[in-house]
């Protein structure tokens, strides 16, 4: 098990952008890394676009 995040990485980080595929795979590629959901997301609209966030938290 990894005690530390890769590449300098924090242990806790928020994950935030357009709700879209992309917005996805950097939450995917951050749970194969192997970080944790932490908590709910949460979204919100600016007028134009959804905006999603997560915590993430690593788990090793």
């Amino acid at each position: 098990m990894k005690t530390q995040p890769p590449n300098d990485l924090p242990i806790y980080r928020i994950l935030s952008g357009k709700d879209d595929a992309s917005f996805c795979h950097r939450v995917s590629e951050a749970l194969a890394l192997g970080y944790q959901l932490y908590g709910s997301p949460a979204m919100t609209f600016n007028g134009t676009d959804t905006i999603v966030a997560q915590a993430i938290l690593w788990g090793g």
